[in-house]
């Protein structure tokens, strides 16, 4: 997610001790104790590292009937996404993916010399093959415990709108990331072509995403995904706040209410943790770095279980 820098921007030392990981998460039960089916997630995979991809080629599900959401920054190459990805669509009933900022990076050394929407076009016909739902497919639908539930993955990328606190435009942020040396490396290599700027590829998905939200039967329950938080507060612990503008977009705020969210599933901040928001459950579901998951008093927790909502077993 982030550029030459030697620490990340986005995790604190620690999440509020209040909104934490949990250390461990089991299988939900049936009444006879055998393994219910779940709907799980992670994201930021990141299998160019190594020890990273020691823990993806050991993520097995709990059920023959898992569902896995995969919430962006699988990896940066192509090769590597596609490994990812088939490993998993090979092991879980469902996979269900959106593109992170890394996956949609052109770097010098990607065979793959695609940018913009053509790199994206190209990884969702990659996943279509492998039978990985993408945002731009139907949306599926969770039958078991907490269903009936309306996955929704989307693509949106950011905006810039996340300001710190006390900055007023983008070019402000921009002044303030660049004098802190916190730059996203997504401003050399995240191409947004055809469209003009990052910005302009956002607004596109934004109107996109939302005429097939707004084309949901009225009621239905969903799940949205997407690899930034849909609203501002996840972002209030970054390390560095000058990073907050590639994090979001303040125009997805009313989205987990106004379209009966039972959950938001994001990634991005690597910080895995669960709050509350308007009486939403939003989780994040990141690995991270090893130099992040490493330095935690605990080992990672992944996937992370959706549903049925682990507060209710």
């Amino acid at each position: 997610m982030i550029g030459a820098v030697p620490e990340s921007p986005l995790a604190p030392e620690s999440a509020p001790e209040s909104e934490s990981a949990p250390e461990s998460e089991s299988a939900p039960e049936s009444e006879s104790g055998t393994p219910r089916p779940a709907l799980l997630a992670v994201s930021d995979l990141h299998v160019g590292f190594a020890r990273n991809r020691e823990l993806v080629a050991e993520l097995w599900p709990r059920t023959s009937r898992d569902w896995l959401i995969v919430a962006g920054d699988v990896g940066e190459f192509a090769a590597d996404i596609e490994w990812a990805l088939g490993l998993l669509s090979e092991r879980f009933a469902r996979v269900i993916w959106v593109p992170g900022n890394h996956e949609l990076w052109t770097h010098r050394r990607e065979t793959l010399p695609l940018r913009g929407v053509d790199r994206y076009q190209y990884l969702i016909e990659l996943c279509r093959r492998l039978g990985v739902s993408t945002p731009e497919d139907p949306y599926p639908v969770w039958d078991g415990d907490g269903g009936p539930v309306t996955i929704v993955p989307m693509f949106l990328l950011y905006d810039y709108t996340f300001l710190p606190d006390g900055v007023t435009s983008r070019q402000e942020a921009l002044e303030r990331a660049h004098a802190a040396g916190i730059v996203a490396t997504d401003e050399t290599i995240l191409h947004p072509d055809p469209f003009p700027s990052r910005q302009a590829w956002c607004q596109d998905r934004l109107a996109r995403t939302l005429a097939r939200l707004a084309d949901l039967p009225a009621g239905v329950k969903t799940v949205l995904v997407n690899h930034y938080p849909l609203v501002r507060e996840p972002t209030r612990v970054l390390r560095y706040p000058v990073y907050a503008p590639w994090c979001g977009t303040v125009h997805t705020a009313d989205w987990p209410t106004r379209f009966n969210a039972a959950a938001v599933v994001y990634g991005h901040l690597h910080i895995p943790r669960t709050i509350w928001h308007e009486g939403v459950r939003h989780e994040e579901v990141s690995l991270g770095y090893p130099r992040e998951w490493t330095r935690r008093s605990a080992p990672p927790v992944i996937p992370r279980q959706i549903l049925p909502d682990p507060a209710e077993r």
